[in-house]
């Protein structure tokens, strides 16, 4: 449920496009925010994989891997440390941090045929060392837990748009991170569809602001913000 095209919106007090940001106390449903959705769209992107050998886009560009990645590199994470993508999509990044040397990353998503595309790309990419499996994590197993780094690009806002009670399942979500995490781990989280302050207030209990990374900026209309926050919280 990660990569696909990128919606733009806004952050850091930027204007957003429609859709794109809360409205009151929630967001504007969409579909984006279904597993039908996602589902759909990689039962297209992984059969044009198999067509065509086209791995689809990545989410916020290659630019945003390249950012988390060189996060981890500045903060000397161990090579060796567990990390999690949440909502994987086709696993490109999984493949990135493999190639950069990451020995334990694991990728999940909702959508079988995510994984299954996730799992195909890997496989041409001639790696072996990744794990992959089909979890809900406003509902993970009891086996998904202990990670040093979680990573999310996207996920969190689709959740946001859900259209049956998109309020719950943020509150689950943040539940869930706080099981999967280990204590002092890190979550890099990147958003086009909330703010710094409002990423600070969705995560408030149990996490607490460790770094904002930079992100590209933009002006319009005499404003000027940046196109997505990307935060890096610490679990307390």
């Amino acid at each position: 449920m990660n990569e696909g095209a990128d919606d733009g919106g806004g952050a850091g007090g930027a204007a957003r496009s429609p859709g794109c940001g809360p409205e009151g106390d929630g967001f504007v449903p969409s579909a984006l925010g279904t597993r039908e959705h996602w589902d759909a769209v990689y039962k297209r992107e992984l059969q044009t994989f198999q067509e065509y050998g086209d791995t689809g886009e990545i989410w916020f560009g290659e630019e945003s891997m390249t950012r988390l990645i060189r996060w981890m590199q500045k903060h000397k994470i161990p090579l060796d440390a567990s990390v999690l993508d949440i909502g994987t999509g086709n696993g490109v990044f999984l493949v990135e941090l493999a190639k950069f040397g990451f020995s334990d990353v694991t990728g999940i998503d909702y959508s079988p045929s995510a994984i299954q595309l996730s799992q195909n790309i890997i496989e041409k990419e001639g790696l072996s060392n990744i794990k992959l499996k089909v979890e809900d994590f406003l509902n993970p197993s009891t086996k998904l837990s202990g990670f040093h780094i979680c990573i999310d690009k996207g996920t969190f806002d689709a959740i946001s748009l859900n259209p049956d009670n998109a309020i719950e399942k943020r509150k689950q979500y943040v539940e869930s991170l706080s099981r999967v995490l280990k204590v002092k781990g890190f979550f890099l989280i990147t958003s086009c569809n909330w703010t710094k302050e409002e990423l600070l207030d969705e995560f408030s209990e149990g996490f607490e602001l460790f770094e904002e990374l930079p992100t590209p900026k933009f002006s319009f209309g005499g404003r000027s913000g940046n196109s997505v926050a990307a935060l890096v919280f610490q679990k307390t």
